[in-house]
Order: structure tokens, then sequence, then C-alpha cells
């Protein structure tokens, strides 16, 4: 037959069989765009997740409401240590710690003496259920959480800060 097509439906100058992509050639084009993805996912890294900066404050109020209830039982002051240069948040009561990793800023307002008392980088809590108060702010590019410790009842929020 000459010109036009051929009777199978087969395009002109192909053999049976030619039509389409090979496995091979679609299990290189997959390995190629998988190698390039493994190259460049590590780089996107996605750091701290808002979820996940939630959770350390949670973490926190759970440490500072363990440590209010431990003075009110024990019936002695007790304080949870806040160290910012470290971003690390220390049960006085017991070994419970929360450790903030690099990408996640920690800020602290906590008060210079309690009871007549110097403090130093800590938020105490009186026998009486009172706390010396403060609050610590758990921050990732500008939003976050800040754990407040009320002066008076000693209790503890939970309350988001820098959302749109």
């Amino acid at each position: 037959m000459t010109g036009g097509r051929a009777p199978d439906g087969q395009g002109e100058g192909r053999e049976p069989g030619e039509a389409g992509f090979t496995l091979l050639e679609i299990v290189c084009a997959l390995a190629i765009v998988a190698a390039i993805a493994g190259l460049a996912l590590p780089r996107l890294a996605p750091g701290t997740s808002r979820p996940r900066l939630e959770a350390y404050a949670v973490e926190a109020a759970s440490i500072f409401k363990a440590d209010r209830t431990a003075a009110l039982r024990r019936g002695v002051p007790v304080s949870t240590t806040v160290d910012t240069a470290t971003r690390r948040i220390a049960s006085g009561a017991g070994r419970r710690v929360v450790r903030l990793p690099a990408d996640v800023r920690m800020e602290a307002v906590l008060p210079r003496a309690c009871n007549g008392v110097p403090v130093r980088a800590a938020v105490s809590f009186l026998p009486s259920g009172m706390s010396c108060g403060g609050t610590v702010a758990v921050l990732r590019g500008g939003q976050g959480y800040e754990v407040r410790v009320n002066w008076l009842t000693g209790g503890v929020e939970i309350v988001p800060r820098g959302q749109s």
C-alpha cells in the first residue's frame, strides 16, 4: 500500500508494538524525578509546625500546673525554672522538662522578687496557691503562644500570640 494509513491502524513507518512509552523509559523518568525531589526536599525543611508549637505551650502549662499542685500539697514553695538562653522549662517538683528546638524562640517576663526573696529566671508557686506570676512565650516567625501564670490565683492559661 502506498501512502495513507497502514491497514492495522498504525502510522506509516512504525513497526507493530512501537507506539507509546516502554516500561524502561517510564521507570527512568520516575527515577530522575525522585532523585531531584530527594535533593530538594531536605533543603525545604518546614521547621516546627504551628500545632507542634501549641503542643510545647501545653507542655509548659502542664509543668506550671503540676508545680502549683505540688506547692499546695507539700506546703512549701515550688519554683519552675525558665531558661530563655537554652529554651528550657524545668519543673521544680519533678523531673519534667520542656526543651524547645532551635527554630523556636522563647521569651519570658518574670518577677525579680517573690514574697520578698530575689528570684532568678523562675515562676514560683506558694503553699497558699498563689504565685509570683509570669509569662512565657514560645514563638516561631512572630507567631506562637503565651503561657500566663496569674500571680493572685496561680492559674495558668494559654493565649495565642501574633495570629492574623
